[in-house]
């Protein structure tokens, strides 16, 4: 309660301190006593913005989130995309019931009719929202020696949500080596994204794996446990497969070695060559004057 109080009594005061500024510099000042506005979802709640200093004030509302911007209130009236749920005031806008798609950051512009005069302040709106139950992909197995990566996300948590894991149980800290559990295990933590990466995976990294997301709304929420085995490269199974394909390369060659011995490829040149027949016709008299082919060859 203390804490609330001090920042009222800063806000206060910076409100007291603009005022006289724009008293004394003769323009038009606008402030919020809440720049930063927290509420759970379906809530009502309200944006402050005032301002001093307007004859004639002519305030606008404006929402932005990632690349998404609209209009909540222009010229001192809502927007009909908002009307049903936003009330105006000369001291900011009320919303009956929030949702998570009203988070972002709200935009308080005064402007005076005349424009000699602006001013505006920012407010963001956190809507709050409880994780749902994260999904995750790990995979059944993965061979020792490789970089393996096990991902963790959910999508309704706000603010976002960040991300633990557990192993068989048992929360995995940010550095393995700090403790005794996890000593032998070479991981990377980012609980951000949710990603859990092993470089390299070690026989101690086979167990039972699950994650779990919180954003400090509601209850944490845990995923199912999922095993993954840390196995060993299948050499037998390598070797096998070369020494499948030095036969198999083995069997050709002596293939074409015997062909080649039994004179198969001298037979079939030869066979070719046979295959070519010439004809020679002779010439015929003719008569003078008169040119008429009289050889030909037929191949």
């Amino acid at each position: 309660m203390g804490t609330k109080a001090e920042t009222g009594r800063k806000h206060l005061l910076l409100f007291t301190l603009a005022n006289l500024f724009s008293l004394v510099l003769g323009k038009g000042s606008v402030y919020t006593s809440n720049p930063d506005v927290q509420e759970a979802e379906n809530n009502p709640v309200k944006l402050p913005c005032t301002y001093s200093g307007f004859t004639s004030p002519r305030v606008e509302w404006k929402f932005d989130h990632g690349d998404t911007t609209r209009l909540v209130c222009y010229n001192n009236k809502i927007t009909a995309s908002y009307a049903d749920r936003v009330t105006f005031s000369t001291s900011g806008i009320t919303f009956s019931s929030v949702t998570r798609e009203d988070t972002g950051t709200y935009t308080c512009m005064v402007t005076e009719d005349s424009g000699n005069s602006y001013g505006e302040v920012h407010i963001q709106l956190t809507v709050l929202v409880p994780p749902s139950k994260p999904t995750v992909n790990i995979p059944s197995s993965s061979t020792i020696g490789t970089r393996t990566v096990l991902t963790c996300s959910e999508q309704d948590g706000s603010p976002p949500s960040e991300y633990s894991w557990f192993r068989d149980g048992v929360l995995m800290p940010e550095d393995p080596k700090n403790t005794r559990a996890f000593i032998n295990s070479s991981y990377t933590l980012n609980h951000k994204t949710g990603e859990l990466t092993f470089s390299p995976l070690t026989s101690a990294d086979t167990g039972e794996y699950s994650c779990q997301a919180q954003n400090g709304v509601g209850t944490p929420m845990r995923s199912d446990s999922i095993r993954m085995e840390a196995v060993e490269q299948n050499v037998g199974g390598i070797v096998a497969a070369v020494l499948i394909t030095l036969i198999l390369l083995g069997v050709l060659i002596f293939g074409i070695w015997f062909a080649y011995s039994r004179g198969y490829f001298e037979r079939a040149k030869k066979k070719t060559s046979s295959s070519k027949k010439v004809i020679y016709s002779q010439p015929t008299p003719r008569s003078e004057g008169e040119f008429k082919q009289t050889s030909s060859f037929l191949v």
